[in-house]
């Protein structure tokens, strides 16, 4: 078992019938991370990512979106 702190931050639908689920992870270190699992059907994609780069993914994203609406 991992030694970390879980907390949820938040779970939504995506289109095609998946799901994504948002968590703080705080690691036995002290060290904090962003993960995210993206399911799709049986199949589970999960990454843990740092502040920077999960900023620089929500800029991204950010920006894409306001583009298209």
């Amino acid at each position: 078992m991992r030694d970390e702190e879980q907390n949820l931050i938040e779970e939504f639908d995506a289109p095609y019938n998946r799901k994504i689920k948002l968590e703080s992870i705080i690691h036995e270190s002290g060290m904090v991370m962003l993960r995210m699992h993206i399911r799709e059907g049986r199949r589970f994609t999960i990454m843990d990512l740092d502040a920077e780069t999960a900023k620089k993914l929500g800029q991204h994203i950010l920006t894409w979106a306001e583009a298209k609406t």
